[in-house]
Formats: structure tokens, sequence, C-alpha cells
């Protein structure tokens, strides 16, 4: 990628509303064949993880994922996405090497990936990040989920209408999945006791069940997917309510050489 189209990229991300976290989004079938002319982009570990994935739409999912990914960050950092190198933050669980993601040898943008079905989401910030999404499947079935809802989530979700508690549920995990993302500790930390709540789609009377330090919001997923990013609030406290986050979409091939 040239400089010029570095820039392109890095123009289109400037979040339009003035928020403090911005959200991309790639489809992944409709950028395989553009993300294969970035396979040199890739690190060794990445394309040693990208020649071991068995399943054709697994390799594609993969590639196009790590391409956008380093598509985005070389443009924030203005280098070449060949570089940029990753490290693990340290574990806030155990302190081993196996926290949050991060751009290794300097300062860089916060960021969280995360993929389900033909969509991949991207979340970039100046603080910590993590971002979920889902689409409902046999693993995701009420009866799975449910298990790992903290005690007062249950009691909301059983306070809705029965034609509701399906979509609450897979909202209320997808706030869990981006909060443990973002904080690094992973289902580790103990995903029941955690307490998200269910967000402003389903509201009800219980007080705010926002992790004290972070913001929790709702991500304006395509049609059949779910999404939601976390975001630490720094020292400003949590950031006020907002309408769900509208991810930009990330056009891999609009990025090659003499693609407009």
């Amino acid at each position: 990628m040239t400089a010029a189209q570095s820039t392109s990229l890095a123009a289109q991300g400037r979040s339009p509303d003035g928020s403090a976290v911005e959200t991309w989004l790639v489809r992944v079938e409709a950028s395989t064949e553009a993300a294969c002319e970035y396979t040199g982009i890739l690190d060794e570990e990445e394309s040693r993880r990208l020649a071991a994935t068995k399943h054709e739409k697994g390799r594609a999912r993969y590639l196009v994922a790590h391409v956008g990914l380093r598509l985005l960050l070389g443009a924030r950092l203005a280098v070449p996405p060949e570089r940029i190198r990753y490290r693990r933050e340290p574990c806030p669980m155990c302190d081993g090497p196996h926290g949050r993601p991060a751009v290794d040898g300097g300062p860089g943008p916060h960021f969280s990936m995360s993929h389900s079905g033909d969509c991949v989401l991207y979340a970039l910030a100046g603080t910590p990040v993590g971002a979920d999404i889902e689409s409902p499947s046999a693993r995701h079935s009420r009866f799975d989920l449910a298990s790992y809802l903290h005690p007062d989530e249950r009691d909301a979700v059983a306070a809705l209408p029965a034609g509701r508690r399906p979509a609450a549920l897979l909202n209320c995990w997808v706030r869990k999945e981006a909060y443990l993302k973002g904080t690094g500790a992973g289902i580790a930390a103990g995903v029941g006791s955690v307490h998200v709540g269910l967000g402003p789609a389903f509201p009800d009377d219980r007080p705010s069940a926002t992790p004290e330090g972070w913001t929790l919001l709702d991500v304006a997923a395509p049609r059949g997917h779910v999404a939601a990013v976390a975001l630490a609030s720094g020292d400003g406290g949590p950031m006020p309510a907002m309408e769900p986050l509208r991810p930009r979409l990330l056009d891999l091939g609009a990025q090659l050489p003499g693609r407009a």
C-alpha cells in the first residue's frame, strides 16, 4: 500500500460523529479476492496460522480479518502495514503474557477485532476497547447463554416477553464478550460474575449495570448479527448514552493500486 492510499484510508476513518471510538466492518466474501493481494503484509505468525487453517471459509475469514486490521493500523500510524508488530499486554488476572493484543514498539491506537460468519468488526480508540459481533447459532442456544448470565441479568431476561428473550440473551452476551476483551481478562474473569445488563434495547427499572470505568455501546450490525463495543472511560467518567455506533464499511479492494 502506498503512502497516498494509507492517507486516504486514514481520512475515511475519522469518526463523523466525533465519538471516542471508531468502528469498521468488512464483509469476508466480498473482500477475499482483494485480501489475497495483501498476503505479503502478514507477519510470520499470521502466515503460519493462515496455512494451518484447514477449512477454506476459515482461511478466507482469517486472511480478510488480519489484512483489514493491518491496513487500519498502518493508516493510523502512517507506516506500511507490513511493519506493524504485535505484542500481548500482561493479563490482569495472572500477569501472564496473554492479555490484550497491542501494537509493539510505541504508542498506537487501542484496538479490538471480532468476526462471525461473513462479518469482521474492528474497534479503534484512544483507551482500551473491546468489540464483539455474533450471529445466532446452535452454540448460542438460550439455555447455553443463560448459564453465563449474572443473576440480575437472568431476572431481567425472565421479566421480558418470551419472544424477546433470545435476542436479549444474545445482546447481553456480546456486551460481556466486548467488556472482557477490553479488560484483557477474557472468560477467565468469570463470565457469570460480570454484570453488563441487556443494553438500551431492553430497558428495565434496574440500576445501571455498566462496569465501573467502562462504557458499553451497541453497534448497528448487519441483519442477523448483534454487536457491541466496550470502551474504557478514562478520567472523564462514562460517556453519555449514545445511539448505536454505525461502523464504516472497509473496502479492501478500494485500497489496491489503481482502484478508486
